[in-house]
């Protein structure tokens, strides 16, 4: 449910990419309320001000938005705006990472491709 074993980042941080997953899986919705810091402290055993953190980094964001008095709510645009920033970001920065251990490792572009190649088909035939 939650990764909180073997990980260097911080919970709050953790926090905020669960709750990414979740959108991006479609169990949270535009415009659907969003769990509070106190729901998500007691589903994962964690201080709420933990909590808050991550909430903070999706209001910061701009994946949720607040109602007074009512809680955070998921934005209308949240699901796209995550896909973009994971594919600017992250895919991006696994994917030069990627490139340089391949060439530490003297790998040749061609031999890379067939592996990236290999690592998809397993999906597909989701034996990985």
């Amino acid at each position: 449910m939650f990764p909180r074993s073997d990980t260097t980042k911080p919970l709050y941080v953790q926090i905020a990419e669960w709750l990414e997953n979740e959108i991006l899986a479609g169990n949270l919705l535009p415009h659907e309320r969003i769990y509070s810091q106190y729901q998500l402290a007691d589903m994962f055993n964690i201080n709420p001000a933990t909590a808050a953190k991550g909430l903070t980094i999706l209001l910061e964001e701009g994946l949720v938005y607040k109602k007074r008095g009512l809680g955070m709510f998921i934005a209308e645009h949240a699901q796209a705006n995550i896909h973009k920033k994971r594919r600017e970001q992250t895919l991006q920065l696994l994917i030069r990472e990627l490139v340089t251990e391949a060439h530490n490792l003297g790998v040749e572009e061609s031999e890379l491709l067939e592996m990236i190649h290999q690592a998809i088909t397993s999906r597909k035939d989701g034996s990985s």
